[in-house]
Parts: C-alpha cells; structure tokens; sequence
C-alpha cells in the first residue's frame, strides 16, 4: 500500500511539473507571436513572403535554404539577403530573435 501511494504521489508531481513546463512554452510561444507579428508579420504574414514569394518561411522552405534550426532563423534576420530588414541585436535582442524563431518552427509547417 505505501509503495502504491508513493507511486501515485510521485505521478502527480511529475504531472505538475510538466504541467508547469507546458504553461512556460506556451507564454514563450505567446510572446515569440507578439514579437513575429511586431516585426515580421509585414512582409511574413501567415509564413508568406511579400518581397521575394519564393522563400516563405515554412519548415520545407526553410530546410530547402539550409535553415533546420532556430539558430539559421536568427542568422538569417541578423544577416539578411537582399529586400530584408536586418534586425540587429538592439533591434532584437537575441532572446527574442530565438523567441521569434521557435515561433517561426513551429507555426509555420
């Protein structure tokens, strides 16, 4: 019975814990959308691409351009091609360039 009820205490805990984990990536998706819809949206809107249609920002678009990762997304704003705004780290903190970017991963398929 004791082993039981430790088990089961330690389930609820682990649930809680995850729980927590769950409600901090979804207050960070919430700002990345902020952020993304503050800076990006203009020309990204619903992953698009209003100056260059070829290279929206769908996660196979991306891959196509050597872009897997939240790091190539940041690279890119900070180091953009032509006809993109390049957003400096006092334009966009790097915490909120990565913030944006897992947005970005995850939003747009």
């Amino acid at each position: 019975m004791k082993r039981a009820s430790r088990i089961l205490a330690a389930t609820v805990a682990l649930s809680a814990l995850s729980g927590l984990a769950f409600a901090s990536g979804g207050k960070d998706m919430k700002k990345g959308e902020a952020l993304f819809k503050q800076h990006c949206a203009s020309c990204h809107a619903d992953g698009g691409n209003i100056v260059n249609p070829q290279k929206t920002i769908g996660k196979e678009a991306l891959k196509a351009h050597g872009i897997t990762d939240w790091k190539g997304i940041v690279k890119t704003m900070r180091n953009p091609g032509p006809g993109m705004t390049k957003f400096d780290t006092k334009t966009v903190p790097d915490k909120d360039a990565k913030k944006i970017a897992e947005y970005i991963l995850k939003t747009f398929k």
